[in-house]
């Protein structure tokens, strides 16, 4: 106290200043102070008094404190004072006993001087992100008040700090920093913070996984001792669970980053398993709820089951197993063990499979599902635990039906085995024991062995038990229901509503959607008067539950009823309801089911938890079953006999709808497999369509340059040949090949003629086909567009004869010897020239009768197997056609290269062949001189 006095200018002389005065003098220091040591002085009495004078120190020194973090930055002892004194401020007195009464307690949370102060700082959203500034600082004595002081603020004002944390750039990351410096205490109490960060905000918990969390916690875990570690485990393993749980994005990466793996050396154990200390209770303890987490059933189905297959194949579920028939685990953990492998094996065959073959370390050997049923009918385990065994139990047979099958087979006679006990007949035992927690489990159990299995229900009416020496057996469906009636010794057991409650919902589940079973049970005489009795009697508010679940039991005889007896009939059911009861009572007491507060608890989670063995009532898969059931027992007994027959005769409508439309869609697969083929087809022929193209085109390049290159030759021949003069000899076999040429021309007419008739006799098979589809018409016009083009093509081919046969005239004509030839050989081209024309018109003529033609087959439509016939036919005759093209192709080729030969021999016989351009020019020449020699006459 004295050095406060000293910061404050005077020493204590009689009366002392107050506290508030004194405070006031020190933030009077602070904020006038030009050396830094005055004001480093001052904060420091400051931070001496915050414990003390709380209230002072808050109200009037917060905001001096925020400048000081503001403008002493280069001084991190300063800055250090000032985050302590702001940590005091802020936090609540820890070690401050708590008041006996109540409302004193209340109070003083309400005037909570931390929480006041937490929400002045924080409502400048700027001291937030300078907070975070600071902890960028690696000085010790500024980065941990930091530290204590966000930490202090999240547990305060969680979520207004977390909003301001998740905006401020680059928040989270510099929190994660934490968690590797290289000093405990900070990283200790990094943890502590991301914890109190992490709580009920999905993003910040993305954030903080996707910085690597995962992989640093669980080095830390290792380097702590795992299982064996102190409470730094235990921290991770908190923030883990925060990071985890209910986030489907961070427990998918979790499992792809190959996380659980990783689990697995957690659950390693020894031999000697006495001795263990609480921590590693608790970080066990804690390490199974992980496991949990992954594989919870509120979690997507297909996140489930690949977190159960991933622990099946590293061996994680095979060292659970291990822990599960292990010797000397405490209660609590075996407890929390076997819930986690009952969360693994649900609804996962592979691992049902598995834990189905795990044997107890006996003499000789059970199998786990055996010794785990032991306990839950044992009324000296604890509650808990048995509560865990049935969850197993009811795990194991989730969507199991091999395994709902072996259970089973354990009560059927042909395979009952004396020497040992099996789970049928601890089923039993519990169901028909003194025990009335051992009757609901055992009842809640074998009709989980039923759920959803008609086959099992059918099996189970095979079950025969022998009552007492002397008298013949009953079956175990006539013992549930005797034990039913015989209420004067469920009196004596006491807690005879668990009792009937549990073999009510074993019936129940029994006869659902199982007529046999329901005639089996109305077989019995004594049975619909039982429950029509119960039914009917005004009784307490604890037996109204079993009197609803009466009416469910007789409702469900009445739905699915199948008429095989003839006393009780769905009719005559309902005629009994309506007398005996009636229809509304009925309903109500059916209704009071779903509105019992017990029967809302159970339809929450797949697992039995309860506060205590009385309120042991329902079972979750039972739950869905009311649910699934109450609306159609209600509208079931309410119908009268025609609206039911009415019902009746809409089902069978429905059911033929239902035939006709599985026909059509029958029809509409197998349409939809044919087009899918034509579309493959179509497919397959466009692109040999394309690669006929291409080819082609190529072709046709390749043509035109070869024409190109013959111009080219034939230029340079014309320009290049020396005149000699024609011999006679040469000039008689010039003839001899000219006439070899006419009728090679003659030839081609000939077959030119023949390909008319051809198409002629092409037009006549088609057009009696009356049947002709629109496809083929157009195939056929492709294929005439075909001829045409080869006719045109042969029509200017023979013109480009002409026209080299006119110029080999002229060449001739220059000559005066060869006049003769010259003129026959104009006649000859002539008659050449009238035959092509003659051609031509014949084409157009085929062209005309093809437009008549397609008129005709315009209008025809064809079956399948005469357009394959005909479509065949005509793709042999056109390929015909096209090799007969080809040979007319290859012979005009001929007649070109003879004429080029000819043109060879009269340039070797002197003659001088030239162009039409030459020969004009020389003509105009000759003239011009004749008009001279006129003149000088």
């Amino acid at each position: 106290m004295n050095y406060i006095w000293e910061v404050v200018g005077r020493q204590p002389t009689g009366q002392q200043p107050s506290s508030a005065d004194t405070v006031q003098k020190l933030c009077d220091r602070v904020a006038s102070s030009t050396l830094l040591e005055d004001r480093r002085d001052a904060v420091r009495a400051l931070k001496s008094l915050s414990k003390k004078y709380r209230m002072e120190v808050g109200t009037m020194a917060m905001d001096h404190l925020v400048r000081i973090l503001q403008s002493d930055r280069t001084d991190t002892e300063i800055l250090g004072y000032a985050l302590d004194t702001l940590y005091n401020i802020v936090c609540s007195d820890e070690e401050e006993e708590p008041d006996d009464s109540e409302e004193e307690s209340q109070q003083k949370q309400e005037d909570d001087l931390g929480a006041q102060f937490s929400e002045k700082f924080i409502g400048e959203p700027d001291n937030i992100t300078l907070l975070l500034t600071l902890l960028e600082e690696f000085d010790f004595h500024v980065r941990w008040p930091g530290v204590k002081l966000l930490t202090a603020l999240l547990k305060s004002q969680c979520a207004p700090v977390q909003s301001i944390v998740l905006v401020s750039p680059m928040g989270v990351s510099r929190l994660m920093d934490l968690l590797a410096d290289s000093r405990e205490v900070i990283r200790n109490d990094g943890l502590l913070l991301l914890q109190q960060l992490t709580k009920g905000n999905t993003a910040i918990q993305k954030i903080v996984a996707f910085e690597n969390a995962f992989e640093r916690l669980l080095e830390i875990i290792k380097e702590e001792g795992s299982s064996d570690g102190g409470i730094v485990v235990e921290d991770c393993l908190l923030l883990l669970l925060n990071l985890l749980k209910n986030n489907s994005s961070n427990q998918n990466f979790f499992k792809e980053g190959s996380y659980i793996q990783k689990m697995k050396p957690w659950f390693e154990v020894g031999d000697d398993n006495s001795g263990w200390s609480a921590q590693k209770v608790t970080n066990l303890h804690l390490m199974l709820q992980l496991v949990r987490v992954m594989v919870s059933p509120v979690n997507a189905p297909g996140a489930t089951a690949s977190c159960q297959k991933a622990m099946f194949q590293c061996g994680l579920l095979q060292q659970l197993c291990t822990i599960l028939m292990a010797t000397g685990v405490p209660a609590d953990i075996l407890t929390e063990t076997i819930n986690t492998v009952s969360e693994v094996i649900r609804g996962s065959e592979v691992n049902q499979d598995y834990f189905a073959s795990v044997n107890a370390p006996s003499n000789p050997p059970r199998p786990a599902i055996v010794v785990l049923l032991m306990s839950m009918v044992n009324e000296r385990q604890p509650f808990v635990l048995r509560c865990a065994v049935l969850y197993c139990f009811q795990c194991f047979l989730y969507k199991n039906h091999k395994g709902q099958g072996e259970i089973v087979a354990t009560l059927l006679p042909s395979t009952i085995d004396a020497s040992s006990i099996s789970a049928g007949q601890l089923l039993c035992g519990g169901l028909f024991s003194a025990d009335s927690l051992s009757n609901w489990c055992a009842a809640v159990a074998l009709a989980h062995a039923l759920q959803d299995n008609l086959t099992q229900k059918e099996q189970l009416l095979r079950v025969q038990l022998a009552t007492s020496l002397g008298k013949p057996p009953v079956s175990l469906l006539q013992q549930c229901t005797n034990i039913l009636s015989q209420g004067d010794k469920l009196e004596r057991r006491g807690s005879r509503v668990q009792t009937k409650v549990g073999l009510l919902m074993l019936l129940c589940t029994w006869i659902t959607n199982c007529p046999i079973a329901v005639m089996h049970f109305l077989h019995n005489q004594d049975n619909v008067p039982f429950l029509t009795a119960q039914i009917s009697e005004n009784q307490g508010e604890d037996e109204r539950l079993v009197q609803g679940l009466c009416a469910l039991l007789l409702g469900i005889c009445i739905y699915y009823n199948d008429n095989s007896l003839e006393n009780y009939t769905k009719e005559k059911l309902k005629q009994l309801i309506e007398k005996r009861i009636g229809k509304e009572n009925f309903v109500e007491k059916l209704g009071f089911i779903t509105k019992h507060e017990l029967y809302s608890r159970a339809a929450q989670k797949p697992q039995p938890i309860f506060s205590a063995p009385e309120h042991m009532l329902f079972d979750h898969e039972f739950t869905k079953l009311i649910k699934e059931l109450e609306g159609m027992i209600t509208k079931a007994v309410l119908k009268s006999s025609e609206e039911e027959k009415k019902e009746e005769e809409v089902k069978k409508t429905l059911e033929q709808h239902d035939s006709i439309i599985t026909q059509y869609n029958a029809l509409i697969r197998e349409q939809d497999g044919q087009i899918h083929e034509l579309k493959e087809q179509v497919s397959s022929l466009s692109s040999q369509s394309e690669m006929l193209q291409n080819t082609v085109t190529q072709q046709l390049s390749q043509i035109q340059q070869h024409k190109d290159q013959y111009n080219i030759l034939k230029l340079k021949l014309g320009k290049d040949a020396p005149v000699n003069g024609l011999q006679t000899e040469e000039q008689s076999q010039l003839r001899e090949q000219l006439e070899d040429l006419q009728r090679q021309h003659q030839r081609l007419q000939t077959q030119l003629t023949e390909r008319d008739a051809l198409i002629t006799g092409l037009k006549a098979e088609v057009t009696p086909s009356t049947d002709r589809s629109s496809s083929d018409v157009t195939e056929l016009q492709r294929e005439l567009e075909d001829l045409r083009a080869q006719l045109q093509s042969q029509s200017a081919e023979i013109t480009e004869l002409q026209r080299e046969n006119q110029e080999l005239l002229r060449a001739s004509h220059a000559t005066g010897s060869e006049v003769g030839v010259c003129e026959e050989l104009e006649s000859r081209l002539s008659a050449q020239t009238a035959e092509a024309q003659k051609l031509k018109e014949e084409v157009q003529a085929l062209l005309q009768r093809k437009e008549v033609m397609e008129k005709e087959l315009s209008s025809a439509s064809s079956s399948a197997a005469i357009l394959e016939t005909e479509k065949s036919q005509l793709q042999h005759e056109l390929q015909e056609s096209k090799k007969e093209q080809d040979d007319l192709l290859m012979l005009l080729a001929d007649q070109d290269q003879k004429i080029l030969s000819l043109r060879h021999r009269l340039k070797a016989l002197g003659e001088t062949i030239e162009d039409e351009d030459d020969l004009d020019a020389r003509d105009q020449f000759d003239d011009d001189d004749d008009d001279e020699e006129e003149c000088d006459a």
